[in-house]
């Protein structure tokens, strides 16, 4: 594949997952008690070296704010952050193990609808957690959960103003002014936002009504001199490597950035809009050699992470060069212009994610979920207020956990039908088509039905489109044959071969039937 074929879509957009990515590393680096650089480090393990590696066209790669709780923890239970860097390598090794022995096949078995309400619920906690900085808040913003009160006494006419400038300059741009004239479609509509934030802060200044103060703006770390920016690496501890508690670590963190990844992935895919596969087992041992070195350099554990990847596809991204060049840019920022890039009014970022947060959980989605019946919509409502209720894992599981049901429940009525019809001067006959697949799933169902039939009933079991016969029905057809035979209830077994008019050598029969087919 030639990596500059799409160069005219794939740089703007590496541009916007640029701006989106910054504020989003430094923001869950501080989150998890790392050194603000950790999470710069991982943007750019994330962008050039995973996205290098990974299968996907459109995924990209970073620190995940899933993983806040889990790192902030381990470090203070490691009593280091040179002893957790060691876990992170440790699970970066894990999950090319997972890649290499084929585990990324667990992420085809998230249901869609489990998977359309983790994107609407990233969405709605996006949007609402950026609502703080687009006001002018300056404290710490929860990235886990939702929490609004008291934010009446933080508002700051400056970052009100550069919100309503950004959000305009964001929805007109690619909505109206592109359609006009081609010359905007060669910018992206964040660039000039970031440009037009950076020109009101400097025009208004620190002081007066539409003030803006420093803590309202990004900070990234200035180095003075080359030594003090490597400086800002740290090596791990390998002494760490008796500790029980390091590897127990690195196992959680395995296990749960591979969920997220895999989560992402389907969600990334299904965001495509040329409907492209990411192979999985690739995308774990690209994550795995992203947290290793990761880890080695003194970063924090990457995911592959949807706020990006779906900020990625919404800016026309077509390849994975927009993810290495983002990559690149957080580097070359850091190194070249951390200045410049401090002027930036954190307003102006929490823009560009309210309005991906928008497109993430637009209204119509709901809509359209729901008018899908309640197989999907159930799966999908307890997923959005799982996630926005707990957390991103917690969510995923009460969704998957309801999605199993309903496919249970679904299962438990398929088993077959019931037909009641009378022919040949019989009446009370009863006819029973059996699936496929019947298995002990379906046994309350069809004790149910048999139990309810009348003393001399005439009952048919149509066998014939019947493959897989489990024991326990096959144990209990027999028990009610016996029941049958007291109760004067007629029973005829249709079977693909013969047709059985003696209930007593029915198990005999299947039996013999279905060990065949099974083996």
């Amino acid at each position: 594949m030639n990596l500059f074929k799409h160069w005219k879509k794939d740089l703007p957009a590496s541009l916007v997952v640029f701006f989106v990515a910054l504020p989003l590393c430094l923001g869950v680096a501080l989150a998890s008690g790392a050194p603000p650089f950790a999470g710069l480090i991982a943007g750019l393990i994330g962008g050039v070296l995973v996205g290098y590696l990974s299968g996907s066209s459109i995924g990209v790669s970073g620190p995940a704010a899933g993983l806040v709780v889990i790192v902030f923890n381990a470090i203070a239970e490691l009593g280091s952050y040179e002893l957790f860097l060691t876990s992170v390598i440790l699970a970066g090794i894990i999950q090319i193990l997972l890649g290499v022995f084929r585990a990324g096949v667990i992420g085809y078995y998230f249901p869609s609808a489990v998977i359309k309400g983790m994107l609407s619920a990233i969405g709605i906690m996006i949007f609402v957690q950026q609502i703080p900085l687009a006001i002018g808040f300056s404290g710490e913003v929860n990235t886990d959960r939702i929490d609004l009160s008291g934010l009446h006494d933080h508002i700051t006419p400056g970052a009100i103003l550069v919100t309503v400038i950004s959000l305009l300059i964001l929805l007109t741009w690619d909505g109206i002014l592109a359609k006009k004239n081609k010359i905007f479609k060669l910018v992206p509509a964040p660039l000039i936002a970031v440009i037009v934030g950076i020109i009101i802060y400097a025009t208004l200044g620190s002081s007066g009504f539409f003030a803006l103060h420093e803590s309202q703006l990004v900070n990234v770390p200035v180095p003075k001199d080359v030594s003090s920016f490597m400086g800002q690496f740290t090596l791990p501890d390998f002494s760490a490597l008796t500790n029980e508690t390091v590897y127990i670590t690195a196992f959680t963190i395995a296990i749960v950035a591979s969920l997220e990844t895999l989560l992402s992935v389907e969600a990334s895919d299904k965001l495509d809009p040329y409907k492209r596969q990411t192979p999985t087992n690739r995308e774990l041992i690209a994550q795995g050699v992203g947290n290793t070195v990761s880890g080695l350099i003194g970063g924090i554990p990457i995911t592959q992470v949807v706020v990006r990847s779906s900020a990625n596809v919404m800016s026309g991204a077509m390849t994975k060069l927009s993810s290495i060049l983002h990559g690149l840019l957080i580097l070359l920022s850091v190194i070249v212009i951390p200045t410049l890039l401090n002027l930036i009014p954190q307003a102006v970022l929490a823009s560009v994610l309210l309005v991906i947060g928008y497109k993430l959980a637009k209204p119509n989605s709901f809509v359209q979920m729901y008018k899908l019946g309640k197989t999907q919509f159930v799966p999908f409502i307890l997923t959005v207020v799982g996630i926005v209720a707990t957390d991103l894992l917690k969510g995923i599981m009460i969704g998957l956990t309801i999605g199993l049901i309903t496919v249970l429940l679904k299962s438990y009525y398929n088993s077959h039908h019931l037909l009641l019809k009378e022919y040949q001067g019989k009446k009370n006959l009863f006819h029973i088509n059996f699936a496929e697949e019947v298995t002990f799933i379906n046994k309350g169902r069809i004790i149910k039905e048999l139990d309810a039939l009348k003393k001399g009933a005439y009952l048919e079991l149509d066998f014939r489109k019947t493959k897989v016969l489990d024991y326990d029905i096959l144990e209990y057809l027999d028990e009610f044959s016996i029941k049958a035979k007291n109760n004067n209830i007629n029973i005829k077994m249709i079977a693909e071969k013969e047709t059985l008019d003696n209930p007593e050598s029915f198990r005999k029969y299947f039996g013999h039937q279905v060990f065949q087919m099974e083996h």
